[in-house]
């Protein structure tokens, strides 16, 4: 279990988690969406033990998680690990000496499909095959809960799907908690589980992402016809052309009349409806 108890962090005059509090209890694979700046990378490395927080107190299986009391459990992986200089092959192989749940086999087959030249030093791989590498160490660390932040930054179309059908290979078993934060919104809908939203170092939305796709949809008509559709119900934000209106909402759904147009929306188009500027600031 994953607690977040009232947790704060200040960077100088900079608040980049404000008095957040969370509980994850049920593994799965849970997407940690936020706009840049909104507290993600702060969260998982506090969650790691990376970084100290200011107030509050984070735990993981009711241990205490700060930069002296790290959790075994947990595995953070870093989008450029520059102190690796050694063959992939080797590197692996270490992984395996210093951590025996390490599963070498699962590394490389996943190196294989990914077509990664295991005698190349990682210091020579490009940006992405750098973060693959760092990924598939994560994904064969062996750890019950696994923070991904951008993983699939710098992999190329066909690199980020074969990511996914690994991530969803390797939580086949039901038993790892991963936190994937990323900014490929569509792609991730397809395989995580639960939705973490950040919007200013706070957690505004965590919720399972079936119900996203029961309750975000857009209601589109007439602007007296959509208004009186949707009185009542939580709007996200709305556009208006000429006498017609659109309306984002979260909330339960309206029957469907030769009036109005109600279309399902797409987790980026939710998520930007939920932390779009609505001050055109």
């Amino acid at each position: 279990m994953i607690e977040f108890d009232h947790v704060t962090k200040k960077y100088g005059a900079t608040l980049a988690l404000d008095d957040l509090s969370l509980t994850i209890d049920t593994p799965g694979i849970y997407c940690l969406l936020g706009r840049n700046g909104a507290g993600k990378t702060t969260f998982l490395k506090s969650l790691a033990g990376h970084i100290p927080i200011s107030t509050g107190k984070i735990e993981v299986d009711r241990h205490t998680v700060t930069p002296l009391t790290m959790s075994q459990d947990v595995h953070f992986v870093e989008t450029d690990a520059a102190q690796f200089n050694i063959r992939l092959f080797d590197l692996f192989k270490d992984a395996q000496e210093v951590n025996p749940n390490f599963d070498a086999a699962f590394a490389r087959d996943a190196a294989n499909r990914f077509k990664l030249d295991t005698h190349k030093r990682y210091k020579h791989l490009s940006f992405g095959m750098k973060a693959m590498v760092n990924t598939l160490i994560a994904l064969s660390s062996g750890k019950d809960i696994l923070l991904l932040d951008e993983p699939v930054l710098g992999f190329d179309p066909v690199m980020r799907r074969t990511f996914y059908d690994m991530l969803g290979q390797c939580c086949a078993g039901g038993e790892k908690t991963v936190i994937v934060s990323t900014h490929i919104i569509d792609e991730i809908e397809k395989t995580a589980d639960r939705l973490i939203v950040i919007d200013k170092g706070e957690v505004i939305l965590f919720c399972d992402l079936t119900e996203v796709d029961e309750k975000a949809y857009t209601v589109t008509g007439l602007a007296e016809d959509v208004i009186a559709a949707t009185q009542g119900l939580n709007i996200l934000d709305e556009t208006r052309v000429g006498g017609f209106l659109s309306r984002s909402v979260f909330d339960k759904r309206i029957p469907s009349n030769d009036k109005l147009t109600i279309s399902a929306m797409s987790l980026n188009d939710f998520f930007v409806a939920l932390v779009g500027d609505k001050e055109g600031e």
